[in-house]
């Protein structure tokens, strides 16, 4: 006797994706996930597209992982799925800022900047690595912010671990040339 004769009529097999999750790991609960990566998502974003443009970009990071999440693989690696959500968040915003006038008499007195020999040199990496084309910047950001190996890495900026080695060397040759030691 198979199993469906066996089930009385009333009863309806269990979807797909539900024996699916039932048979290996599952994933946390929702809350749980977003407590473990809400950090390296926020460092990432600030360091990505500033300090007033991260909330934005973090809000709609989750509320994107969140409708997506029911339908992820348990067996995913959830830090770098995360981290491809920001990043393509931040694509967004720097599209959106192209776009839209900014207009400001001095910006360094918009954000505060201050003008001791420590800062100046801050100032001169961050503008340095905001100059970086984009593949570059996201794999620079990843490696030393996020601490994403370089197949996170490649993962979250859709390309092969060997072009994200390449991008993040790349990257990593231009700040050298433009920040001294």
């Amino acid at each position: 006797m198979n199993a469906l004769a066996s089930s009385s009529p009333g009863t309806r097999a269990a979807p797909r994706s539900a024996r699916l999750r039932a048979a290996g790991p599952a994933l946390p609960p929702f809350q749980r996930f977003l407590d473990a990566h809400r950090d390296p998502v926020w460092r990432f974003l600030v360091s990505s597209v500033g300090r007033a443009e991260a909330e934005d970009c973090f809000q709609e990071t989750f509320i994107a992982a969140l409708r997506a999440y029911p339908r992820l693989r348990p067996d995913s690696n959830l830090r770098a799925w995360v981290l491809t959500i920001a990043h393509r968040k931040a694509l967004d915003a720097h599209r959106g800022r192209a776009r839209r006038a900014m207009p400001v008499a001095d910006p360094a007195a918009v954000d505060g900047r201050s003008s001791t020999p420590a800062a100046a040199r801050d100032e001169g990496l961050w503008g340095a690595i905001h100059g970086l084309p984009e593949r570059q910047r996201a794999a620079v950001l990843l490696r030393f912010l996020a601490d994403l190996p370089h197949r996170d890495i490649a993962a979250a900026i859709g390309c092969s671990e060997q072009a994200a080695r390449r991008s993040l060397h790349e990257g990593l040759v231009k700040l050298r040339k433009v920040v001294p030691a």
